[in-house]
Formats: C-alpha cells, structure tokens, sequence
C-alpha cells in the first residue's frame, strides 16, 4: 500500500474501513487462517479466528504462533488504518491462558501511540468467555521502499 504524500490520511470510518479491506484482500496468511474484521475505526481494529486441529501443539492447545498471528494481524490492519503504509519494527506478546480447539478468538488492537513515522498499538485477544488469553505489544514503522539504483 503505498500513499500519495500530498494526500492526507483519511481517518473516516469508512476510509479505515477501506484501508483495512484493501490489505486484507492482499493478506493471503490471514486468510488461510480464517481470520475475519469484525470491526474498523481509525486506529482500532477488531479480528477473529477459530482454532482449528491443526493449530494445535503437542499438548493439545492452541499454539502461541496462531496467537502471535491474529494478534499481529489485528496490530497490521490498525496501524495501517489511515491509509499510509506500515509495517512492524517489533513487536511481543504474553500468553495468559491456553486455548482449546474450537475456541473462537478476538483480537481488539487499539493505536497507543502514533506519530507521522511510527505508532505503539496494544492488543488484547479473548476467548468466547470474554477472558484475556493473551496480550500484544506491538510498534510500526512508516514503510521505506528501497530506492532503486541506477
């Protein structure tokens, strides 16, 4: 997704609501996942995922990496919600509880921080219970395409 600079960011609803529908028809890893946007504003951002057989680790739980990945996923589309390219510069995550298989998790990642160049979100996954299973920290960067040389 790369902007116009002339262009300021359209922090609307609905020009969110685009900015993240764009990216996630790109997103491929999403959707294999079967992760789905509930909900969009500028800077915020709600997704959910199902956890499947194959999701789970060798104790029968949902893996960490499934969660890592609906959170980041949550954490991409909210800073890339006003419509200028993002992209993670670090990021971390603390498990709280395990999830069982079948359980249906929400992402809600919310902006913390944000300026022209770079942005804190925090995100926090729940299970169908309303219980925090996980929190993430995540903070972005503005993309820098490399320059092409001569």
């Amino acid at each position: 997704m790369q902007c116009d600079p002339c262009v300021p960011p359209d922090d609307s609803a609905s020009g969110a609501r685009r900015a993240v529908e764009a990216l996630y028809a790109r997103d491929l890893a999403a959707q294999a996942l079967g992760i789905e946007v509930l909900d969009v504003a500028p800077g915020n951002v709600r997704v959910a995922m199902r956890v499947r057989s194959d999701m789970l680790n060798g104790h029968g739980i949902c893996h960490g990496g499934f969660q890592f990945t609906l959170a980041d996923t949550a954490f991409a589309y909210a800073c890339n919600a006003l419509g200028e390219a993002m992209v993670a510069a670090g990021a971390g995550i603390e498990f709280l509880a395990p999830v069982a298989n079948g359980e249906r998790l929400i992402a809600t990642a919310s902006e913390t921080s944000r300026t022209a160049r770079q942005g804190i979100y925090d995100v926090v996954i729940t299970n169908s219970s309303g219980e925090s299973v996980a929190h993430f920290r995540g903070r972005c960067a503005r993309l820098r395409l490399p320059s092409s040389s001569p």
